[in-house]
């Protein structure tokens, strides 16, 4: 293991752990643009939350209503990221931030596994147009979103604006999950597809709410 590597499993991903030296204007450059992005992705979450939640109630669809849910979490995660970074000093916020973050990927974890669950022995969604669209569309612009603030993260060096955008990285494989879902829903009448796969999500958010936790996202 390398010195940039132990320093990221500590959880102290600040300067010294991307080994290199930014200048002052090129670290104010890149604290404004992962403000930026933080502001993009919670936008578009809150729109999404409201649409899928609304969509998954009248179609009685626990998928959507999951992938809503999700929206939620990645807005907690992204207000935390922006909380680190309206600090003068963002690396004192981090280790909060991160922890924010960590609970964000359990608690979506949880709901996703229990829902998932139920749903698998519930009753069926009906037919979702409006989700479809929606699922497309996310699939689309989150990893835009999740490459721009993961490349702007690594190069200043932080664990969290990293974590972060591989917790909207997860909202781009839950749309995946929830696009296939419906649309095997859909032509198939195969209620069981995306429950069944949002399980698979599941374990992958409980995997990255750990690294979170532990502060191992920033190499």
């Amino acid at each position: 293991m390398t010195a940039e590597d132990s320093c990221c499993h500590a959880g102290t991903c600040g300067d010294a752990a991307v080994g290199r030296s930014l200048d002052v204007e090129r670290r104010t450059v890149l604290r404004r643009r992962v403000r930026w992005l933080v502001a993009g992705t919670i936008t578009y979450n809150v729109v999404e939350a409201i649409v899928a939640v609304s969509a998954g109630t009248i179609a009685s669809s626990s998928a959507l209503i999951a992938f809503g849910l999700d929206s939620v979490a990645e807005v907690l995660s992204a207000v935390a990221v922006a909380w680190q970074f309206a600090s003068a000093d963002p690396e004192r916020r981090e280790r909060a931030a991160l922890r924010v973050i960590a609970v964000s990927f359990f608690l979506l974890a949880a709901y996703v596994t229990v829902d998932s669950v139920r749903s698998l022995f519930g009753s069926e969604a009906s037919h979702s147009t409006v989700g479809i669209v929606l699922a497309a569309v996310s699939l689309v612009v989150m990893p835009v979103l999740s490459a721009a603030q993961r490349r702007a993260g690594r190069e200043l060096g932080s664990a969290s604006a990293v974590a972060d955008s591989k917790q909207t990285l997860l909202c781009t494989y839950l749309s995946g999950v929830l696009l296939v879902g419906l649309l095997v829903n859909a032509l198939f009448g195969w209620s069981w597809a995306d429950p069944a796969a949002a399980l698979a999500i599941a374990a992958v958010a409980v995997r990255e709410g750990l690294g979170a936790w532990r502060g191992e996202h920033c190499c």
